[in-house]
């Protein structure tokens, strides 16, 4: 009997322990923290064996394949020692996509990936199609591939997750864009980081898709000195395609094997630039399914967007509450922040991955009139903006940092969370620090 070792007893980690099960391994669930009390439940339910707090390595060792959670980084001891030992390591998704026929739509980008999963899968779902959603979204791909049978999986996929593949193939791939995060990762080295993405389309044939931002430089210059097999499809609201998705005249305009597609922007009920490249992407995916515009335009029409993501909380004295918690890196803050057209209160700050936040002084300059800060270390943003805004207060949580936005805004104005670094410093994750941002709005 082949042993599966997991590494990780998180909900990549339970869910690829189900379906290990059901396919007649031998499972054990390792983790060095805690593992909280749902899954332990489940663990025991189905009489997996696990250890928590610790890594016995004699009960790791012994394994003939090891799956790491997304979250642990390759360089640990421990993963060299499993991988000096010949043991392969793999994702939930490599272990997983085998035992699914199913045709999978793979999203991958620094910005944008989870807007576009959640889109593509409103589309599918709204056509009929039996979709699950997976990744590092919703529930986990293992444990949907034991338990369902989706003829269709829309997969949010982290460099991360990407890392760790090898056969894994999407029929259709997405690439939203690439800007530098997580360099901590990757020795902070772009290219590193522009090469995990780019996993995505290392097994797509010709009969493959992969569609891009075909404005976006890091990607562009991939192309240019690299091959991928698949058939390319470009969006832009740069400049006008033959083939692809391009803008004008405030129009989106799709053309796909020369069927013409086309929505006016005011249509879309997500609005920014990125919202429209996301918007682009996701038709792009529908029509190569061969849907129905009509269900396609309806879909991007009636479509709420993500839970953290230029989520509109309340508007209270006069004074709009963001919350954008999911934007963990300058680049995501870039594109909220171009979205304000109004003068805005700046809530950001945490865990810093290696932020320039150059890019983002012209925006600060032209929309922001005070900077509140929400993290522990917060020299850099002091010392970035210092000379630019007036007014930069420190707090140490989210009830604080709420109150000083309520004394500073004045009607008309906009509170925007859009802290552009991660969240462990004060908040268990990015949505903990959302949804405790939205209870002190609620609360004023």
């Amino acid at each position: 009997m082949k042993r599966l070792v997991i590494l990780g007893g998180g909900e990549s980690g339970v869910g690829t322990a189900l379906l290990a099960k059901q396919k007649g391994f031998e499972v054990f669930v390792s983790d060095k923290g805690e593992i909280s009390t749902n899954y332990k439940e489940v663990l025991l339910h189905h009489e997996i064996d696990f250890e928590e707090k610790c890594h016995t390595e004699s009960n790791i060792l012994n394994a003939s394949l090891v799956m790491k959670s997304p979250g642990i980084p390759e360089h640990i001891p421990l993963v060299q020692k499993i991988k000096e030992n010949l043991i392969p390591v793999l994702s939930e998704i490599e272990f997983a996509a085998p035992y699914t026929n199913a045709n999978i739509i793979g999203i991958t980008g620094s910005n944008g990936k989870t807007t576009t999963a959640l889109l593509v899968h409103h589309i599918l779902k709204n056509a009929g199609l039996n979709v699950g959603i997976a990744g590092n979204i919703g529930d986990s791909f293992a444990q949907q591939v034991a338990e369902k049978s989706h003829e269709h999986y829309v997969l949010e996929l982290s460099s991360f997750q990407l890392d760790g593949i090898e056969n894994f193939n999407s029929h259709i791939a997405i690439l939203t864009n690439i800007t530098p995060d997580h360099l901590d990762r990757y020795e902070y080295d772009f290219d590193k980081y522009i090469a995990s993405k780019f996993r995505i389309t290392k097994n797509q044939e010709i009969t493959d898709y992969l569609i891009y931002d075909a404005d976006d430089k890091a990607i562009n210059n991939w192309l240019k000195d690299h091959k991928t097999r698949a058939t390319l499809v470009p969006f832009s609201i740069e400049k006008e395609l033959e083939f692809g998705a391009y803008l004008k005249d405030n129009t989106i305009i799709i053309n796909i094997h020369k069927d013409i597609l086309t929505m006016p922007l005011s249509t879309l009920s997500v609005k920014g630039k990125h919202n429209t490249k996301n918007a682009m992407a996701a038709v792009m995916a529908a029509k190569l399914l061969n849907l129905r515009k009509q269900t396609i335009k309806e879909s991007l029409e009636n479509f709420e967007g993500a839970e953290h993501r230029l989520e509109n909380v309340a508007k209270i004295k006069g004074v709009n509450y963001i919350n954008d918690s999911k934007a963990t890196n300058v680049n995501a803050t870039f594109y909220a922040l171009e979205c304000m057209d109004k003068t805005t209160i700046w809530v950001v700050g945490g865990v810093d991955k290696g932020n320039d936040y150059n890019d983002l002084l012209p925006l600060v300059r032209e929309k922001v009139k005070a900077i509140i800060c929400l993290g522990l270390d917060n020299e850099k943003i002091k010392n970035m903006f210092g000379n630019v805004v007036d007014i930069i207060v420190e707090t140490a949580g989210a009830e604080e940092a709420v109150k000083v936005a309520d004394k500073l805004a004045e009607r008309g104005e906009t509170v925007l969370l859009s802290p552009a670094c991660a969240s462990f410093d004060l908040f268990e994750s990015y949505e903990d620090r959302g949804r405790q941002f939205k209870t002190a709005v609620r609360n004023l």
